[in-house]
């Protein structure tokens, strides 16, 4: 990554790799989790906090030394166990729980996540014999050329195993290939030799496997996420004008009939309803709940801001830590200022049916009821009482120019 960063605490959508990961983790109903870690283990440990294990890697010696160095956690127990890695956090839970159900129903010691590639220079391959059944996996530097021409299916890294056959045969394993490293791979091999079943799913998107090893693919994942959400949110009934300008990031609800405009952002948790038209060049915070039929213009920035039905915010504004009633206007160049030099915030409360002129600061906190006439160019302090009309500005003076 050319970084002083670990490569797991980047971002795709304010969201770490490692962090999407486990959140994959959770998705799929994981009973605990167990991060290996290795290299800046300290950045991704402030990350995922107490949220699960640590087993620490001192020496990079392969994904089955990895595995190896989780095995206390494991002692004693039985059922499923996934291996997921830290740097391929785009994977459908959908995916994951098809792998866990039929590694389960076919009672499938190890059940391995596949996928078809015209070209798989870089990827292990996946050996099968005459029945179709998984001997083994060949690593790309391992394999002959054969191999390497004719074998199209490839290993995605991802598995279920049954957890006492696979600490009983990652004992088994040796370094003995062109890495000198403990390949998990070879687990593989080895039930299949003992006559354990083994299986795959063949991903159906090859795009959920992908990793992340420079800012390039990074970016390939950060767009591939967002033509995913904006394709689901498409169709769920939300017009998305332009969707290579959209970015939509995850845990977003929007209403049908609600019309996105190019060049907006809607970031994680924001609730927006229906008929709603939203941008362009809209910024749509963390915390923001927004009703039906509302606008949301041109360069109008939203955090933590909730705005009841049929109002309007045409362009020009920042609304932060405030509260809009219903059938309200908000004039261009509106802003809440919501944040004091000791970086405490307070909040903003305009009721119903107001009429907020251009040029208006709300100087927090601040509550204006219902049925207020705000004029332009006011710098409101003082609470409005509802159908008044509130002018807070200098009275305008005219003088002769100098000459």
């Amino acid at each position: 990554m050319n970084s002083k960063k670990s490569k797991l605490v980047h971002k795709i959508y304010d969201k770490e790799l490692v962090r999407r990961v486990v959140d994959l983790a959770k998705k799929i109903g994981s009973d605990e989790i167990v991060a290996v870690i290795g290299h800046l283990k300290e950045q991704v440990q402030e990350v995922l906090g107490d949220e699960v294990q640590y087993a620490f890697q001192e020496e990079l010696l392969g994904t089955g030394h990895a595995v190896m160095q989780a095995k206390k956690f494991f002692e004693g127990k039985k059922g499923k166990v996934v291996i997921l890695y830290g740097d391929v956090p785009i994977i459908r839970p959908e995916t994951l729980k098809n792998l866990i159900s039929k590694s389960i129903k076919n009672k499938e010691y190890a059940t391995l996540l596949t996928a078809m590639y015209e070209n798989p220079t870089g990827y292990g391959r996946i050996i099968r014999d005459e029945g179709g059944n998984i001997k083994g996996i060949v690593e790309e530097k391992d394999a002959d050329p054969l191999q390497k021409k004719h074998i199209k299916e490839i290993n995605s890294g991802i598995y279920c195993f049954d957890i006492e056959e696979l600490f009983r045969a990652i004992d088994k394993i040796k370094p003995n290939n062109a890495q000198g490293e403990y390949y998990l791979t070879d687990v593989i091999r080895i039930m299949n030799d003992e006559g354990l079943k083994t299986g795959a799913v063949i991903v159906e998107d090859n795009t959920e496997i992908l990793g992340v090893n420079d800012r390039a693919q990074l970016e390939l994942l950060t767009r591939v996420l967002r033509m995913r959400i904006n394709s689901f949110h498409m169709k769920k009934g939300v017009t998305i004008e332009d969707a290579q300008t959209t970015y939509i990031y995850d845990d977003v609800k929007i209403g049908m009939d609600t019309v996105i405009h190019p060049n907006t952002i809607i970031k994680s948790g924001v609730t927006i309803g229906e008929n709603c038209e939203i941008g362009p060049n809209a910024f749509i915070r963390e915390g923001c709940e927004i009703g039906n039929g509302v606008k949301v213009g041109n360069c109008v920035e939203l955090k933590k801001t909730k705005i009841a039905d049929n109002t309007k915010v045409p362009h020009l504004t920042y609304l932060g830590d405030c509260e809009v009633g219903n059938d309200c206007n908000i004039g261009c160049g509106t802003i809440t200022c919501n944040y004091t030099p000791n970086k405490q915030k307070f909040k903003t409360k305009i009721g119903d049916n107001c009429f907020v002129g251009s040029n208006v600061n709300f100087v927090a906190p601040v509550t204006v009821g219902d049925d207020v006439l705000v004029a332009a160019g006011s710098t409101i302090t003082e609470d409005v009482a509802d159908g008044k009309m509130a002018i807070a500005r200098e009275r305008q003076v005219v003088k002769e120019k100098k000459k």
